[in-house]
């Protein structure tokens, strides 16, 4: 990743818009309090309505970065249960291949979902091995690919090899897919506009409270811990393999183990 935020613990930066709303609150408050004798009523009227304008604004902001975060992972997920679809469907078709090549095939396919199951639980910090288990199974499609095509070469026949290369054409394709998705986040831009405007409306708020003369209730902390708790959920969710919501790989797990005991069970023929 190219962006500096996306490889920052979550809980810093909810940690860091915490303390920053706190200051900014505290900074707005004694400088409110400071100008207040020397403003007039219709002033402090106009800062109210600011204010709440502000608010509706991070309301609305908060309420798009939510649902963008949730849609990625929506995409993840589905992702996932397509790639384990086309998988599960090679698999069953290389069965149909011919003996020269057949068991050649169904044994990169085991080790190839064994793979994918391992590169789901990475994380995507860890770029160097990530990189490298996607190079890994970059290099097992191109093996499938060679193995699908001698299998043309040695029996064209549409019934057999004609099956197989269409799902292992759907297969390359949800790898790709797969990973494109797991890839996508919220534009670091996004975040930087809502720290940014999380700051301003606490700074409002704490000014509009010293024209009033009064400190910050317990309340409006409470708004403020609401909101950095809001924040964490949707980096979690923008954030896969990382936190605590986190895509679920059974889907690509079910299929590891269905072919384990497809394995096991020929073993026993």
């Amino acid at each position: 990743m190219n962006e500096f935020t996306y490889d920052v613990n979550s809980l810093l930066i909810a940690g860091l818009l915490f303390g920053s709303m706190a200051l900014a609150i505290e900074l707005g408050y004694r400088l409110g309090l400071r100008i207040k004798p020397k403003v007039d009523d219709n002033f402090k009227s106009h800062v109210n309505s600011v204010s709440g304008s502000l608010l509706g604004i991070l309301a609305l902001l908060l309420g798009f970065t939510f649902s963008l975060s949730l849609q990625r992972y929506d995409s993840r997920s589905e992702a996932v249960v397509d790639e384990a679809n086309a998988i599960g469907t090679a698999y069953l078709r290389a069965q149909l291949l011919p003996a020269a090549v057949r068991e050649e095939v169904i044994g990169l396919m085991r080790n190839y979902v064994d793979l994918r199951v391992r590169t789901g639980s990475v994380d995507l910090t860890e770029h160097d091995r990530r990189a490298a288990l996607i190079a890994e199974a970059g290099g097992m499609q191109a093996k499938l690919w060679n193995y699908a095509r001698q299998a043309n070469e040695t029996a064209p026949n549409p019934v057999t090899t004609g099956l197989f290369i269409p799902a292992l054409n759907d297969l390359i394709d949800n790898f790709g897919k797969r990973d494109a998705e797991i890839n996508r986040h919220v534009p670091e831009l996004v975040l930087v506009l809502l720290y940014t405007t999380f700051v301003m409306s606490g700074a409002i708020v704490g000014y509009t409270n010293g024209l009033a003369g009064h400190r910050t209730s317990f309340v409006t902390y409470i708004m403020v811990w609401l909101i950095v708790v809001m924040v964490f959920i949707i980096l979690d969710l923008d954030r896969p393999y990382r936190g605590l919501i986190q895509v679920s790989e059974q889907s690509l797990i079910d299929l590891q183990t269905a072919i384990r005991e497809d394995a096991l069970s020929q073993i026993r023929r």
